[in-house]
């Protein structure tokens, strides 16, 4: 803190236009937490799953602090929209490494075929499909986040976390204890899917980057 005398109208301007400036700087700055009941009663990790052992609630970067509630329920959707996506990527790249892909042709009006695009890293085939493709694919992306994002009561507002699209799992018959169990599967499958297809790509686009992969024909 500092004060200022206000011995001339020029310091009162200068004043003035200072305490001008920090009360629009204090509008776009964070509000400090509330302390009130509501901030006591606020959630954690603790309240929204996924904590199991061998580290539990292990967040070394204190992300799970940053915000509101609805933050950290934002945090929980997108964990398990990148951990599906990581799933199917990872299932992805490990069947193509086996030798398997889509048979005839991804663009006949460019001659590309699935069988040259197994042959490519993911990076050179992401590069190679056409752009009418890419649009495609990022097209049917948006529909699917657009689809659960507007379902009901959204989920940073109490309703429940996004679900699968396609295909549609009815759990509605599956005991709490059971759901709860399943879904820290799902968590911790994820989480390890998105460090394998880090690994992949990494070992794939720069040699030698995950010694554990080192060798290995499929990178």
């Amino acid at each position: 803190f500092f004060f200022l005398s206000l011995s001339c109208p020029r310091k009162m301007k200068v004043a003035a236009l200072l305490l001008a400036l920090a009360g629009s700087a204090a509008a776009f700055a964070p509000s400090a937490p509330a302390q009130s009941a509501t901030q006591l009663s606020a959630l954690t990790l603790d309240d929204i799953g996924g904590s199991t052992a061998p580290l539990k609630n292990y967040d070394p970067l204190r992300l799970s602090l940053l915000g509101s509630d609805e933050t950290l329920l934002w945090f929980r959707a997108a964990e398990l929209k990148h951990a599906r996506c990581a799933m199917v990527a990872t299932t992805g790249y490990l069947i193509n490494a086996a030798g398997f892909h889509f048979p005839g042709m991804l663009s006949t009006s460019e001659n590309i075929s699935f069988e040259s695009l197994s042959n490519m890293s993911p990076v050179d085939a992401w590069a190679a499909v056409p752009d009418a493709g890419k649009a495609q694919i990022i097209g049917t992306i948006f529909v699917a986040e657009l689809y659960t994002e507007s379902q009901g009561t959204h989920y940073t507002k109490g309703g429940d976390l996004p679900t699968m699209v396609f295909p549609p799992i009815d759990f509605s018959g599956v005991s709490e204890d059971v759901l709860a169990k399943k879904r820290n599967a799902e968590l911790n499958n994820g989480r390890l899917a998105m460090i394998a297809i880090m690994s992949f790509i990494s070992a794939t686009n720069i040699p030698g980057s995950v010694p554990a992969l080192v060798g290995n024909p499929a990178f």
